[in-house]
């Protein structure tokens, strides 16, 4: 768990790593102006900006603030040529010079919590009260999602979560990001040492880097299209 201090750079303190600053985005202009990037340059990213991302997208929320989800940055040889055969030797795992796995823990709640309880005492967010009902509360609620078989697909919505905060953040960054769905499970979790780990999922790989190209936006459907009220297939008023 991440606890920053009053003295943490801001992305938009950051260079691009080659001493050109790097222009600060609203969250907004992030959400606009990222695309899905297939080609890198081979620079790697500074660590102090690796480090940035990361802590950025350790801050994404999830259920009952379980932190249900970790993130495996593979940038050695080793790791990522077991990643590129997990994803057959797609671009994005080819070129660019981070990878990160997004492992979802779906047994996390059965886990000791004590830091994360001390933590939200220390910051003022949670009472002792509250902190007893929460832990109840949590315990019984993820007892109720074991006996539904729902555990997974909870971690994973977690982990997702995460990996969004990632792609919006390393835009504001100078960042290009892409999210990557196509691969076999059995292969990432072998190239991340996890093969033996049944309890664990993964949810996506996320490659970062430098982008070699220039996307441009190909459009979204109309927001009538994808957008109801009340009902699904329900217009706007």
């Amino acid at each position: 768990m991440s606890n920053h201090t009053s003295n943490t750079r801001t992305p938009a303190d950051h260079g691009s790593g080659n001493g050109t600053a790097i222009r600060a985005h609203s969250v907004a202009e992030a959400i606009r102006t990222r695309r899905t990037v297939r080609h890198y340059r081979p620079e790697p990213v500074p660590a102090e900006t690796l480090r940035t991302l990361l802590e950025l997208a350790v801050e994404a929320p999830t259920s009952w603030n379980l932190q249900d989800r970790s993130i495996v940055v593979v940038t050695d040889d080793a790791g990522r040529a077991g990643l590129i055969e997990a994803t057959g030797g797609q671009p994005q795992a080819l070129e660019a010079p981070v990878l990160l796995v997004f492992v979802a823990e779906p047994q996390a709640w059965r886990e000791e919590r004590a830091d994360v309880y001390a933590s939200a005492r220390r910051n003022g967010a949670w009472s002792e009260e509250f902190v007893t009902m929460f832990a109840a509360a949590s315990q019984e609620f993820q007892q109720g999602l074991a006996a539904r078989g729902l555990l997974r697909e909870y971690a994973v919505k977690d982990a997702m979560i995460a990996a969004t905060y990632v792609m919006l953040a390393a835009t504001e960054l100078g960042l290009a990001t892409s999210p990557m769905n196509g691969w076999d499970e059995d292969l990432v979790k072998r190239a991340i040492g996890v093969a033996d780990r049944d309890d664990l999922a993964i949810a996506l790989i996320v490659a970062v880097g430098r982008p070699a190209e220039e996307r441009r936006h190909p459009g979204r459907r109309a927001l009538e299209r994808n957008v109801f009220h009340g009902r699904y297939g329900a217009a706007g008023s």
